[in-house]
């Protein structure tokens, strides 16, 4: 170590260059050691890693590193979620092949990833748009077919008529297609689903066994599944039919004020073919949206049908209405409304001017109270409710649940809020789904010695609507049952489906089946999986799913994915904006065209000022984005790895700021000089740096462990001053390379660099340094001492030293007897090891 400063531009890439060729994060699966999966999510290919990346990517880096440190064989590898639509309007667009431009992006990202170091076994890549990956995941798929656990039905979804493709609910704006702009249609389109709901009560107890998840994970896929207890029972309808609903609360059946159906229910069906205005209605519910939490938030909209519903307590007629908010795919498509109760129901009665009854009240004293301009769906009793009129709701519930099923015409049930995974997609750049329409023999599977059903290349994305169904051949085959002209199908999966068994791939990769059984219990369960809360529900819900799906079938024997799950915070930047004078919108301003001065700011083009907004997610359209490359040009990569481990608790978000990053490129520096201090030959012992030394050592392990980076890093800053105050020893020296080995998975250049002059190899293949246990136990403790409850001195002394000497060195402190001022003490209060109180 000659050189006065480090330099990263030379030292980031001959480090990166070395553990290439020595293969050093290659995973061994004939390995002897004991093993770890580090896991961060794969990245979709957009063609640029943000700084969002870098965090989230660092700290799964530091803890692979760290954890071949403590002497495990480590997987951490990285690959590419590489199907998707932002591939297909890159093709509409700017006129490129999905494909063509999704693998440059890989290889522009790939390089962004290894300048920044990260120890990844990159001979496990992964990109799921390759026929090598999607061609196994036809394969399972098949095998979830033959098990029953994958079907084919209609199902209601979003049509835009323009693009002539399904559209997903966050697609449709305001009633339209996001890039058409044509008013969207609800149509009825046979839908490939997989099965699990079969799971649902798996995947609810499954959430007790997973103490490594947050809390708040837990809670939000508990409540996405949903599990109630309700009543399914019959109104008998004045036509003479009858109309089955579902209800969570039978407590509020004395509530019932009107009954609606689906607009594709039978019954409005029916009145439909009978009442043009019916027809009419039901047509405008169609460019309506499909999802629950979508109709939450719409105008409640509604017809009278004419039909009366027999209450089947009371014996009331309740009017039947079709109604915008209830949807088909929901229980039964029919539901008891009570609009005292529920928000939805309160907002359609109000408007149609409907009876509000109350019929739960937190007490009873309040059975008459006027509701306020809501329903009140909280706890209480039953009021104004017939026979079970005081019980509580829990007692109402299967009070009126008893009646029915006495009477015979209802009965308890489970339901669950969790449906069927739709997984059919109208579009090119996705996973065949590997299915041949016959008209002799129906649905046939491609049998599997025909796998992949590989995308065709020669695809037009001129004519709006899906390429695969109007290619001139590729859909063209022969049914492999009876050999008669058939046709393939021409819907794609989900690519949620392509992340939700990509861990597996990564933990074994045979050429001939998707993975060995013998490998993944080798290495699975993922031992850290780290990722977004965004995913909370949909990707760790579908990994979970198809865990467990597999294991049913027998293809692996492990039931939970991830062992611990974190789920880190953003990087967050504040805005430069201006109020556009003719429509009041906001103008920003990239940091580079702003000069900051104190707490303002002002346009460098004008000098006017500018706002500072608030600090907010990245975004290219507010221009607060911070591109990795500069950064990494600038002050090298262990400088923006250190910053992304500082200062927040990894599980907050942490706001970016160009004097931070410039701090820790100075600290890079300082740590260099250190490190140039060490002398193998020094000599002379330092007890307390020693134990310094080992108590950080002991203490960043388990931050690392806990993923608590900022609490290390605390401790890295604070015994990098205690070793640069001391004085020249073999103790100083030790303390030197112990600090070395604590940054070493953080700044792993830096480290590489210093150790090629301290130790021997490369110190990504060297031992997390041990510690003396005796040296964890503090031997000396500081008392404080204090007169009449006030601190007037402070006194190190050996642990456990007995009260009479506490006293004694107590009363001959100078400090103290000022404070006494010759009054004589009347009684000494000692607490052991903290501190003398002496009572004058």
């Amino acid at each position: 170590m000659t050189a006065d400063r480090f330099d990263p531009a030379t030292a980031d890439t001959r480090w990166q260059a070395a553990w290439d060729q020595a293969q050093t994060f290659r995973a061994d699966d004939t390995s002897s050691k004991p093993r770890s999966y580090v896991l961060e999510m794969f990245p979709y290919p957009s063609g640029r890693i943000h700084i969002g990346h870098v965090r989230n990517y660092t700290m799964g880096d530091v803890l692979a590193r760290f954890r071949r440190m403590q002497g495990f064989e480590v997987l951490h590898p990285m690959g590419w979620d590489a199907f998707g639509m932002p591939a297909e309007n890159a093709a509409m667009e700017k006129g490129v092949h999905p494909g063509g431009w999704t693998r440059e992006n890989i290889a522009n990202m790939k390089a962004q990833l290894k300048r920044l170091g990260f120890a990844l076994d990159w001979s496990r890549e992964v990109a799921t748009c390759e026929p090598e990956y999607y061609g196994h995941e036809q394969a399972l798929f098949l095998d979830l077919y033959a098990h029953g656990l994958v079907y084919r039905k209609e199902s209601a979804v979003n049509w835009d008529p323009v693009d002539m493709t399904v559209l997903a609910n966050e697609q449709v704006i305001d009633g339209r297609g996001w890039r058409s702009g044509a008013l969207v249609e609800k149509r009825k389109l046979s839908q490939w689903f997989l099965k699990i709901t079969d799971f649902a009560d798996e995947l609810l107890e499954g959430l007790k066994t997973l103490d490594n998840w947050p809390e708040k994970v837990r809670v939000m896929q508990e409540n996405w599944i949903g599990k109630s207890q309700g009543l399914q029972f019959r109104f008998d309808l004045s036509n003479g039919d009858s109309l089955e609903v579902y209800t969570t609360r039978p407590d509020t059946i004395f509530g019932a004020s009107f009954v609606a159906v689906a607009a594709d229910h039978p019954v409005a069906q029916a009145v439909a073919m009978a009442n043009c205005d019916a027809a009419k209605f039901i047509e405008q519910c169609k460019r309506g949206g499909t999802t629950a939490a979508e109709l939450e938030t719409a105008e409640k909209l509604g017809f009278d049908t004419g039909i009366g519903a027999r209450h089947p307590i009371t014996g009331a007629w309740l009017p039947v209405w079709i109604a915008n908010f209830v949807l088909m795919d929901y229980g039964t498509g029919a539901i008891m409304a009570v609009p005292g109760h529920d928000q939805r129901d309160f907002e359609f009665a109000t408007k149609y001017g409907l009876p509000i009854t109350r019929v739960v009240a937190a007490d009873p004293a309040d059975a008459g109270k006027p509701f306020a301009g809501e329903a009140e769906a909280g706890d209480g009793v039953c009021v104004n409710s017939g026979f079970i009129t005081g019980m509580s709701v829990a007692a109402g519930k299967a009070a009126v649940i008893a009646r029915a099923e006495a009477e015979s015409w209802g009965q308890g049930q489970t339901v669950w809020r969790l449906r069927d995974w739709g997984v059919s997609r109208q579009r090119y750049w996705g996973t065949p789904i590997p299915f041949i329409h016959c008209d002799a023999c129906g649905v046939v599977p491609v049998p599997k010695d025909q796998l992949p059903v590989r995308l065709p290349e020669d695809v037009d994305f001129q004519t709006p609507g899906n390429p695969l169904l109007r290619h001139p051949t590729w859909k063209h085959v022969d049914c492999p049952q009876c050999g008669k002209p058939a046709l393939r199908e021409t819907d794609t999966l989900d690519t949620f489906v392509d992340s939700s068994w990509y861990f597996l791939r990564f933990a074994s990769q045979p050429a001939d089946a998707p993975f060995d059984p013998a490998e993944i219990a080798r290495w699975m369960p993922v031992a850290q999986y780290i990722g977004g809360i965004e995913h909370a529900i949909l990707h760790l819900l579908y990994a979970r799913f198809w865990t467990r799906a597999l294991k049913r079938i027998g293809r692996i024997d492990i039931a939970e994915p991830f062992a611990s799950l974190f789920t880190q915070g953003m990087v967050t930047h504040e805005t430069y904006e201006r109020r556009n004078p003719e429509n009041g919108q906001p103008v920003f301003f990239s940091p580079g065209e702003v000069d900051r001065g104190g707490d303002g700011a002002t346009l460098k083009a004008d000098g006017a000022p500018v706002e500072i907004g608030r600090v907010i997610k990245m975004s290219k359209s507010k221009k607060n984005v911070v591109d990795p490359d500069e950064i990494v040009a600038s002050y090298g990569a262990d400088a923006i790895r250190w910053f992304m481990l500082s200062d927040s608790p990894p599980e907050r978000d942490l706001p970016w700021s160009e004097a931070g990053i410039e701090g820790c490129a100075r600290f890079v520096q300082r740590l260099w000089r250190l490190f140039g201090q060490y002398d193998a030959g020094a000599t002379g012992e330092d007890k307390a740096l020693d134990r310094k030394r080992d108590q950080a050592v002991h203490a960043v392990a388990a931050d690392i462990e806990s993923l608590g980076f900022n609490k290390a890093v605390a401790r890295i800053y604070e015994l990098t001053s205690a070793v640069e105050k001391a004085a020249p020893s073999a103790s100083r020296s030790a303390a030197i390379r112990a600090l070395l080995l604590l940054v070493a998975p953080m700044m792993p250049h830096l480290a590489e660099e210093a150790w090629a002059g301290i130790g021997t190899g490369l110190v990504a293949d060297a031992a997390w340094p041990p510690v003396d246990p005796a040296l964890l136990v503090e031997d000396e403790v500081t008392i404080a001492i204090q007169v009449l409850g006030k601190l007037r001195d402070t006194v190190t002394v050996a642990k456990g030293l007995p009260r009479e000497e506490l006293e004694a060195l107590a009363l001959a402190s100078d400090k103290v007897q000022r404070a006494l001022d010759g009054k004589a003490v009347k009684k000494v209060i000692v607490v052991p090891d903290r501190l003398v109180n002496l009572v004058a």
